[in-house]
């Protein structure tokens, strides 16, 4: 049973470094242009060598 102390705050702890992660990465706008990155790793147009 003294184990089930420990699991619980560091599940709350993992738990809410994850959400703070994922509100990060919201009001960083990483999430703006999810079609044209799409696009971008599909274009061959900024390829340092381009294939022949």
């Amino acid at each position: 049973m003294s184990v089930i102390s420990y699991l619980i705050p560091i599940s709350l702890v993992l738990g809410g470094l994850g959400l703070w992660g994922f509100v990060y990465t919201l009001r960083s706008n990483q999430y703006e242009d999810p079609d044209g990155d799409a696009r971008r790793i599909l274009s061959d147009e900024w390829d340092d060598h381009p294939r022949p």
